[in-house]
C-alpha cells in the first residue's frame, strides 16, 4: 500500500518525495515499537475492584499469561494431584531462566517459596502474589534484587477449598465480597495436615517442598481474634523450636529487619496477637508443631512465616500489607543469602551429629520480653442478644502502650538418637511420608532376628473427639525394653546421621506431639488380639502359680493391698495370664526398633519404595 501511495506522489520533486519516505519510516518504527509495547492483559480482577479476589482459575490463568509474556523468566508447572482433582501449581521467577533447585543451590542463589489460599477464605497472598510477581518482572529496580533470590509460588494450595466460594464462611471478616472455604475437598484444615498428609495436596507439598528445600518459606493468612490497630501480624517459627544457629540469626538479626522493612513501606507490624484474654495482659509466643505450616518447616531447618493479617482492615490493605511483607523479605535474602545459606548448612550438620532432640514443649510461664503495642481500648457492655455483658474493642480510644510477650518454650521431653531406625514394611504409609521428606532408606535383604531397643506404650490419652479426622493421642509415656525380634528381608532400614535427623526423631518418636504415633499410623498395636475363657484358662493358671511361687507371692500381695481386686475372680485371673508366656508379646508393643551403635545389618539402599 505504502509503494502505491509513493507512486502517486511521483510526480512531486524529488525533496518532497524524500521527505515523504522519511515521513512514511518514522512512522513504520512508531508503528512497530506500538505492536513491541503492547503485552497480553497481565491485569487482575483486584485492579479493578479491591474487594474481589481471583478464583482459583483465574488466578492460574494470570500465570499462564505471565509465563507467556516472560518464558525466560517464569515457569508455571504442574504437580502431583489435590483431593479437588486438580493439579497443584508452582510458578517459579528466575532471573536468569535456570528453574533446577540443584543447580541454583550450586549458583549460590536462595530460594523463597510462597504458599497462598491454604485457607482460601484468606485469600490475600493470592493477590500479593501476583501483582508481586508482576511488579518484579516490569521494574528493573525491583529485578536487580533477584540476582540472588529465587521465587517459587504455590498460587493456590486449597483448591477444593476455593471452588467452593461463597460470601459467608468468613463471619468475622471484612471482604472480600466472595471467597473459598477454609476445608479443603475433604472438609479437612490444611494447615493441620503436614505430617500426617491425609489430603493429597499435603503429600504433594510434602514433595515440592524437598525438592525446592527452601531456605525461606512464607504461609500467607488472615487473622481472627482481638481487635488492634495493625493490618498485619507475624508468626515467625517459634525460635525455641529452631536449631540455635538460625534461631539466634532469626531473633537477633532478620526479625529487626523485617519489622523494619514493612515499616518502611507504611506498615506497622507485631508480633501474632495470641492472647490469654485481651492484648492487654500480654500476648504469647504461638507453638508451631509440625503439623502447621511453619513447625513443619522447622523440621527441615527453614525459617518460615505465617503473615496473618488482621480480619476487620479493609481488604486492599491486607493485600497491600502482605506485599509489603514479601517485598520486605526479599530484600533482607538479597542482603543475607549467603549468611542463610552457611547456618542453615550448620544447622543440618548440627542434627546429624546431635545426641538429644526434644519432642514436646511448653510456654515458659516465667519469662517474657516487653513490646510496644498499639491497641483499642477494651470494655463490657451489656448484649443485644442476650442482656449479658459483652466484650467490645472502643476503636475512638486507641492505645499504644507497653505489654508482655511470652515468646519462650521449654523441652519438657526429650530422647535419645538411636544409631538407626528398622520399621516393618507393613507400615507403608510410614514409610511413604519419609520418603517425600528426603529420607535416606535401606532395606533388609534377608531374615534375621533383631537385637534392638523397643518401647512399649505404658500410657496415653486419647481425644475424647476427632480432631482433623484423627483421634490423637497425647502424654505418651513407654516402657523401654531390649528385646530380639524377628524381621525379614524387604523391612526398611533408617540411619540416622543424615540431613533428615530431626524430622526422622519428631516423627518416629511416639512421644513426640506430632508423631506418627500420635495420628494413630500405629493404632493396631493398641488392641489385645488374643484373650482367655476363664473356665478353661482356670486349671491353667493353678498349675502356673505352682511352678511359680514367687508370681504366685506377687498375686497374694495384690490381693492384701486392692479390695477391688481381691474380688475380682477374673482380675486375678487376667494378672496371671499377663505375666505368662501366653500373654501376647505385641501388645502395645511399638513396632519401630531403635539400633544400637555398632551392629551391622545386610541392607541395601533404595531410591523408591517398591509396590
Amino acid at each position: 500500500m505504502a509503494i502505491h501511495i509513493f507512486r502517486s506522489f511521483s510526480v512531486f520533486p524529488v525533496v518532497y518525495r524524500k521527505l515523504f519516505l522519511c515521513l512514511l519510516c518514522i512512522s513504520s518504527l512508531y508503528s512497530t515499537s506500538a505492536i513491541m509495547a503492547q503485552s497480553p492483559d497481565l491485569s487482575i480482577p483486584f485492579d479493578r475492584n479491591k474487594n474481589v479476589t481471583a478464583t482459583y482459575g483465574e488466578t492460574i490463568d494470570f500465570y499462564r499469561k505471565l509465563a507467556a509474556a516472560f518464558p525466560k523468566q517464569v515457569l508455571l508447572s504442574p504437580h502431583g494431584s489435590t483431593d479437588s482433582g486438580h493439579p497443584l501449581h508452582t510458578v517459579v521467577l528466575s532471573i536468569d531462566g535456570i528453574f533446577d533447585p540443584v543447580q541454583l543451590k550450586q549458583a549460590g542463589k536462595s530460594i523463597l517459596l510462597v504458599n497462598n489460599a491454604i485457607h482460601p477464605g484468606e485469600p490475600c497472598g493470592v493477590e500479593a502474589s501476583m501483582q508481586l510477581l508482576r511488579d518484579y518482572l516490569h521494574d528493573q529496580s525491583k529485578a536487580d534484587l533477584l540476582k540472588e533470590v529465587v521465587i517459587v509460588v504455590i498460587p493456590y494450595y486449597n483448591i477444593g477449598g476455593g471452588l467452593n466460594r461463597g460470601a459467608y464462611s468468613r463471619a468475622n471478616q471484612l471482604g472480600p465480597e466472595e471467597h473459598g472455604f477454609r476445608g479443603n475437598a475433604k472438609n479437612l484444615d490444611l494447615n493441620r495436615d503436614f505430617i500426617k498428609c491425609d489430603t493429597r495436596n499435603a503429600r504433594t507439598f510434602n514433595q515440592i517442598f524437598n525438592y525446592w528445600q527452601p531456605d525461606i518459606f512464607i504461609d500467607n493468612h488472615t487473622s481472627n481474634g482481638a481487635d488492634y490497630q495493625y493490618t498485619i501480624t507475624l508468626i515467625p517459627t517459634q525460635h525455641n523450636k529452631l536449631s540455635p544457629v538460625l534461631a539466634q540469626y532469626l531473633q537477633e538479626d532478620m526479625l529487626p529487619q523485617l519489622y523494619e522493612g514493612v515499616a518502611q513501606r507504611g506498615w506497622d507490624m507485631t508480633p501474632y496477637v495470641y492472647a490469654r484474654s485481651i492484648p492487654d495482659e500480654g500476648i504469647a509466643g504461638f507453638l508451631d508443631l509440625a503439623r502447621y505450616s511453619s513447625g513443619y518447616a522447622a523440621l527441615h531447618h527453614t525459617i518460615s512465616f505465617m503473615p496473618e493479617t488482621h480480619m476487620l482492615k479493609p481488604f486492599a490493605d491486607r493485600v497491600a500489607s502482605v506485599y509489603a511483607f514479601m517485598d520486605a523479605m526479599i530484600q533482607v535474602l538479597n542482603r543475607d543469602g549467603n549468611k542463610i545459606r552457611d547456618l542453615r548448612g550448620r544447622a543440618f550438620q548440627a542434627a546429624r551429629t546431635q545426641k538429644q532432640f526434644a519432642v514436646n514443649w511448653q510456654l515458659d510461664q516465667e519469662r517474657s520480653d516487653t513490646i510496644t503495642f498499639k491497641g483499642y481500648e477494651a470494655g463490657y457492655k451489656k448484649s443485644a442478644i442476650s442482656g449479658l455483658d459483652r466484650l467490645y474493642y472502643d476503636r475512638n480510644k486507641p492505645f499504644e502502650k507497653q505489654i508482655p510477650h511470652f515468646n519462650y518454650y521449654k523441652a519438657t521431653q526429650t530422647v535419645e538418637k538411636p544409631s538407626a531406625y528398622i520399621i516393618p514394611q507393613a507400615y507403608r504409609e510410614v514409610l511413604e511420608r519419609l520418603h517425600w521428606n528426603g529420607v535416606r532408606i535401606h532395606q533388609l535383604t534377608e531374615d534375621l532376628a533383631v537385637d534392638a531397643e523397643f518401647y512399649y506404650i505404658e500410657e496415653y490419652q486419647t481425644s475424647r473427639s476427632p480432631y482433623e479426622g484423627h483421634y490423637m493421642h497425647s502424654q505418651v509415656q513407654v516402657r523401654t525394653e531390649h528385646l530380639e525380634r524377628q524381621f525379614h528381608a524387604g523391612d526398611y532400614v533408617v540411619f540416622t546421621g543424615q540431613p533428615a535427623d530431626r524430622f526422622l526423631v519428631e516423627v518416629l518418636e511416639p512421644q513426640g506431639a506430632d508423631s506418627y504415633f500420635a495420628w494413630n499410623f500405629f493404632d493396631g498395636i493398641l488392641m489385645q488380639k488374643e484373650h482367655f475363657s476363664s473356665y478353661v484358662f482356670e486349671d491353667l493358671a493353678a498349675d502356673y502359680l505352682d511352678e511359680h511361687p514367687d508370681l504366685k507371692n506377687k498375686l497374694d500381695t495384690k490381693r492384701k493391698e486392692d479390695s477391688e481386686f481381691a474380688n475380682s475372680a477374673r482380675a486375678q485371673l487376667n494378672f496371671i495370664y499377663e505375666n505368662s508366656p501366653y500373654y501376647e508379646p505385641t501388645y502395645k508393643l511399638y513396632p519401630v526398633g531403635r539400633m544400637k551403635p555398632g551392629i551391622h545389618l545386610p541392607v541395601i539402599g533404595v531410591s523408591e519404595l517398591g509396590e
